[in-house]
């Protein structure tokens, strides 16, 4: 989608994964669990702003061009004026596996109004978060008591994760011997990741700290490589 200014005949998207803030617009969450028992989930969004924004909304598959996300959003698209909140409702409408989690993307973009004759630059803003489908059979638990079952191993110069759980564990850091890893993110549940490890390191102590369910950084756990 283009958004124009009286000055500028072209389009600026900017993607931000967490700070919706700087769109105008104040999204309730970094993340959203989808229960299985639930009829459906949902997500704030608010406008502090002095503008009006337009807010499209839509969910995809973590694989580009896949299949159709089990999903709908409503409402999809929708005017959110200055001082409004509005409430988002995601329901599932296909079959999804029960016995681990699945991960979606659900992305949400702003854009501003723009004045006739207005000579400033308007700016669309996309925020995608991850929407989680867990299954009931998983509620009484959730990522943070998975962490002692993951099993840790240096392949080369890439730090090797492997989660027999059935939940995603999303990473806030990894450290090992002292030094912190970049870039890291996620494993899949019954899956393995792999992360760059630093030049030069040796191996030894190892510790992490996994995002929960809202967003939070847990404790520091430790393993040894």
């Amino acid at each position: 989608m283009k958004v124009f200014s009286g000055a500028t005949a072209g389009a600026l998207l900017i993607l931000a994964t967490l700070s919706a803030a700087r769109a105008g617009v104040i999204i309730g969450g970094t993340r959203v669990i989808y229960e299985g028992d639930k009829k459906e989930a949902a997500l704030s969004i608010s406008n502090p702003d002095t503008l009006p924004y337009l807010i499209q909304s839509w969910i995809e598959t973590p694989e580009p061009g896949g299949r159709k996300a089990p999903f709908i959003i409503t409402p999809p698209l929708y005017r959110l004026d200055k001082g409004q909140q509005n409430v988002m409702r995601i329901v599932k409408t296909g079959q999804l596996p029960e016995d681990k989690e699945s991960l979606f993307w659900l992305s949400i973009k702003s854009i501003p109004s723009v004045a006739p004759r207005d000579n400033t630059l308007q700016i669309a803003v996309k925020t995608r978060i991850k929407l989680i489908y867990r299954p009931q059979t998983l509620r009484n638990t959730g990522p943070e008591e998975q962490a002692g079952l993951l099993k840790w191993q240096r392949v080369g110069n890439r730090l090797q994760v492997m989660n027999p759980s059935a939940y995603y564990i999303n990473f806030s850091e990894i450290r090992v011997s002292g030094k912190k890893l970049d870039d890291v993110t996620f494993v899949a549940p019954r899956s393995s990741a792999s992360f760059l490890l630093p030049p030069g390191i040796s191996p030894g102590s190892l510790n992490f700290k996994i995002i929960n369910d809202y967003g939070g950084i847990g404790d520091a756990h430790d393993a040894r490589l």
